[in-house]
């Protein structure tokens, strides 16, 4: 069986003691269980990873790491999705799912179509939770780079971030996915509407824009 895998939001060093941030402590010692001078994995998000033995003081939880070693997950390109905001649990999997498959940046969009809307607190909370999510999903898939998810904006204000070849998926597209990408090398964007689909107003931007 694998070590478990934990992200730590402290930068790591090798060779090095360090005491376990709450969150994780409580995820490694009451959820998963584990006992004292287990092995685990931790990695910051920075890039490469770090074998670790789990110590118990009391109640805290310490971590004796040692070498760096320097695994990288990453596609060799970089893959980023502008996702139009699904519902709750269709946009949670959304997240999950980009993670697993490498993808680099995530732009929510606020779409036309869009059922949830998010502002204020309510915002804040949401992408705190989709975070989450990605820490997660990392943790499971092994990849020892954090996903970057944007603010949630509208589309207009999402286009004029984006460089590079980008792709507006469409069922009524003029190209397949394939014809597409015979021109992508190292950096594609894709744009994926939510589940009411991209609005004609949005397509005609879309076009507008390239």
């Amino acid at each position: 069986m694998p070590d478990a895998r934990f992200f730590c939001p402290t930068p790591l060093q090798a060779n090095s003691r360090i005491e376990l941030p709450e969150a994780l402590a409580h995820h490694a010692l009451r959820v998963l269980r584990l006992p004292a001078d287990a092995a685990i994995t931790l990695f910051d998000g920075r890039g490469g990873q770090y074998s670790a033995v789990l110590r118990i003081a009391g109640r805290t939880a310490l971590a004796d790491l040692g070498t760096r070693e320097d695994i990288e997950c990453e596609l060799r390109g970089t893959l980023v999705l502008v996702q139009g905001i699904a519902s709750g649990d269709k946009m949670d999997w959304v997240v999950e799912k980009a993670v697993e498959l490498g993808v680099s940046e995530l732009h929510p969009v606020a779409a036309e179509r869009s059922v949830l809307r998010l502002s204020g607190p309510r915002l804040d909370k949401r992408l705190a939770h989709w975070r989450a999510i990605v820490q997660a999903a990392a943790e499971q898939c092994g990849r020892n780079r954090l996903m970057r998810i944007h603010e949630p904006v509208p589309l207009d204000a999402c286009l004029t971030r984006l460089t590079g070849p980008t792709l507006f998926c469409h069922p009524d597209g003029d190209h397949s996915f394939a014809q597409a990408l015979r021109t992508i090398q190292d950096r594609l964007t894709l744009l994926v509407g939510p589940e009411g689909g991209w609005s004609p107003e949005e397509l005609a931007l879309a076009g507008r824009q390239g």
